[in-house]
């Protein structure tokens, strides 16, 4: 959706809450939300921390959807005694007086009909906010998916080839150097730690198939987003039609259009009330979520994956604070392929004079190593927090900035067209 627009957030409340990482603020917006009472149906006040698989906190959330349901029986309820006024009223009037009803009806409508049509627009961009939110989502989960498949990809082929050498040029150096003991032992010096560090290396992947990456939640994310938006651009669509087929009505005096139109509004009444509820618990969900998002995401990826807390807060937090778990294993590999390079040095420099035939077998050593540092800079790069922190903080200004900002859009459309469907409905008849 092109650049994306800074948003400004509650002073200090990011920096002094425990849960938001480096980067990521909660705006405005969520704290108020995250603000609203959580009542279960008992009507006893529940905690506001994000915990969707809790029946409480399933209570509060229903429950917050549940006013639009009791505004929609309001609703029905008024337009009902409207209609039994208006049948059993209506004879008694002169014909002035329904001239002038009539009158006044026919401009109320085409007022609400024009504030309905603003809140369709507001509708279309709250949507595509909310749209562009999720895929940034989506886009972070599988970047950091190319990251966890890189280092899998890397450490597999690094390990394959120090095993492959290990096995096979090593083996005919040290048949080669056999005459020398003392090159013999360098040579099987070498080989020990060739296997040292194929053996540390292949601990390094923390994120194995098993788990199922972050691209089946990409997917999982993209599939349920594409039917959400399809289903708010039908709803808008067909509220537009509404709006424009009755000032067409109203304009013309078709009386059959206006009957039709203010048949389908009722079922519009139904979805606007709806998706209103729905709204509302989403934002205030989300709101939860997004105001101390590390501790249910690091709680849940550890309960799913097995990982370690140690490993989580390093990529969660990314702060020199926080003790790198992989530094240990990688600083041993470090000093093993220096050892392994000064020793190879050593080999070159007494062992291919007495023996011409090592060569070879010395240089393809030499290759395998200088390939094996090449991939090892490369892993550590990989494994620094920064690549996977900022994915994870992407992700949460996708979700909490842009789809929290297009949620609140889309309970903007809600918030007016609901009242105005229950105001226009019984009118025309």
């Amino acid at each position: 959706s092109g650049e994306r627009r800074r948003r400004v957030g509650v002073p200090g409340l990011g920096a002094g809450v425990m849960g938001s990482p480096q980067g990521y603020r909660a705006s405005w917006w969520t704290f108020l939300l995250h603000q609203a009472p959580h009542i279960n149906f008992q009507f006893e006040a529940v905690g506001s921390e994000f915990a969707p698989e809790d029946w409480g906190y399933q209570q509060a959330l229903l429950f917050l959807a549940s006013i639009s349901g009791l505004c929609f029986a309001i609703s029905l309820v008024l337009i009902c005694v409207y209609l039994v006024r208006f049948c059993c009223c209506s004879n008694e009037d002169d014909e002035e007086t329904k001239t002038q009803r009539v009158c006044c009806i026919t401009w109320s409508c085409v007022a609400a009909v024009i504030v309905c049509c603003a809140g369709i627009g507001i509708g279309f961009y709250g949507n595509s906010e909310t749209n562009d939110g999720v895929y940034q989502v989506t886009y972070s989960l599988l970047n950091a998916n190319h990251t966890l498949s890189s280092i899998d990809t890397l450490v597999s082929e690094t390990v394959e080839l120090l095993s492959a050498t290990v096995r096979g040029d090593l083996t005919q150096l040290e048949e080669t150097l056999s005459p020398r003991t003392d090159l013999v032992a360098v040579v099987r010096n070498t080989r020990r730690q060739a296997e040292a560090v194929a053996q540390t290396l292949d601990d390094v992947p923390f994120w194995g198939e098993t788990r199922g990456g972050p691209s089946i939640l990409a997917e999982q994310v993209g599939y349920l987003e594409d039917y959400r938006w399809l289903a708010y651009i039908l709803l808008l669509l067909l509220d537009l039609i509404i709006c424009l087929f009755t000032l067409l009505g109203l304009a013309k005096q078709i009386k059959w259009l206006v009957i039709v139109m203010t048949v389908m509004s009722f079922f519009v009444l139904i979805l606007s009330w709806g998706s209103m509820g729905l709204e509302t618990a989403a934002a205030v969900g989300l709101s939860d979520f997004c105001f101390e998002p590390d501790g249910y995401v690091m709680n849940t990826t550890q309960a799913r994956t097995g990982l370690s807390p140690e490993i989580l807060q390093y990529y969660l937090t990314c702060s020199q604070d926080v003790f790198n778990p992989f530094q240990q294993r990688l600083t041993m590999c470090q000093r093993a392929l220096s050892n392994i390079h000064s020793q190879l040095y050593g080999l070159e420099r007494e062992a291919i004079p007495q023996f011409p035939a090592a060569e070879r077998s010395i240089l393809a050593v030499q290759s395998t190593l200088n390939t094996t540092e090449s991939n090892f800079h490369h892993l550590v790069a990989l494994l620094n927090c920064r690549g996977l922190h900022k994915d994870y903080v992407d992700a949460l200004k996708g979700l909490c900035y842009d789809g929290m900002e297009g949620l609140l859009f889309l309970l903007l459309f809600s918030f007016p067209s609901s009242p105005l469907c229950s105001f226009f409905s019984p009118f025309p008849w």
